[in-house]
C-alpha cells in the first residue's frame, strides 16, 4: 500500500491544545487530565494538528455554505417580490411554493422545493392494529405481500423512527376489506405537519438536448480531484 505523503500546515487553527505549566507544556487528554507533549509521540502529535486542521477547513466550508444558503434565499425572495409588484400577482410557485428559475438560454437551473416535515398523531397505532387484524384473517397465502409492506412500514430503525414513505404508502394499496379502509383513515388523520424545510437545487448542461447535471454541495456526494499516487 502506498500513500501519497500530505504536507499538514504549521498552524493549529483551533489551538494547539496545549498549557504551559511551571515553564513545561503539557496537552489536554481526552479522559481530562494532562500530558506532558515531550512523551506524546510524533505520530500523535501530527494527527492531532491533523485533525485541528481539518476541522477548522470543515467549519470554514460550512459557513461558507450557510452564507450562500441565506444569501441564496433573499436574492430569490427578491426577484419574487419584484415580480408581485410589477405585475400584482401572486408569487411564481405552485401550491407548496415549488419553483425553478431558469437562465436566459436555458442551460442553467435553481430550483427552489418545499417539503412538509411529518410526524405521525396516536391515530397511528389504531391504524396498525386494524391493519394487524386484517392481515390475521386473510388467508396466508394472500396476505404475504401486504405483511411484508406493513412490516417494512412500521419497522423502527435505529433512531427510533419508522419509516415514514412506507407508511403513507399504504394508502396507495387498493384493499376493499372495510377495516383497511379506515386504518388508512386513521393514517391520514394521524399526520401532522409539524414544520417546513426549503431544498436548493442547482443544474447545468452543455445544451438544451442534453441531461442536467446537478452541481453538486453535498460533501457526502462531491467528487474528490484526481491525483497521482494516493491510496493502493
Amino acid at each position: 500500500m502506498h500513500v501519497t505523503a500530505h504536507k499538514i500546515p504549521e498552524f493549529a487553527p483551533f489551538g494547539t491544545g496545549t498549557v504551559e505549566v511551571n515553564g513545561k507544556i503539557y496537552m489536554h487528554s481526552a479522559d481530562g487530565g494532562l500530558m506532558p507533549k515531550e512523551l506524546i509521540s510524533d505520530a500523535r502529535l501530527m494527527e492531532d494538528q491533523l485533525v485541528r486542521t481539518i476541522i477548522y477547513f470543515a467549519e470554514e466550508l460550512s459557513g461558507q455554505i450557510d452564507r450562500f444558503k441565506g444569501h441564496t434565499a433573499d436574492d430569490i425572495g427578491a426577484f419574487q417580490a419584484l415580480l408581485v409588484e410589477k405585475y400584482e400577482a401572486p408569487r411564481k410557485g405552485g401550491k407548496k411554493g415549488n419553483v425553478t428559475f431558469l437562465s436566459f438560454d436555458g442551460l442553467m437551473k435553481v430550483e427552489v422545493r418545499l417539503a412538509d416535515n411529518l410526524s405521525f398523531g396516536p391515530e397511528l397505532q389504531t391504524a396498525k392494529t386494524l391493519i394487524d387484524e386484517c392481515i390475521n384473517e386473510w388467508a396466508a397465502d394472500a396476505n404475504a405481500p401486504i405483511r411484508l409492506l406493513v412490516n417494512r412500514a412500521f419497522r423502527v430503525d435505529q433512531e427510533g423512527k419508522i419509516d415514514r414513505n412506507a407508511i403513507l404508502g399504504l394508502r396507495n394499496v387498493e384493499i376493499l376489506d372495510e377495516r383497511w379502509q379506515r386504518a388508512m383513515d386513521a393514517i391520514t388523520a394521524s399526520i401532522r405537519v409539524i414544520g417546513r424545510k426549503t431544498y436548493f437545487r442547482f443544474g447545468r448542461r452543455r445544451t438544451v438536448e442534453d441531461a442536467w447535471e446537478n452541481i453538486t454541495i453535498d460533501l457526502a456526494d462531491a467528487k474528490a480531484p484526481q491525483q497521482e499516487g494516493g491510496v493502493s
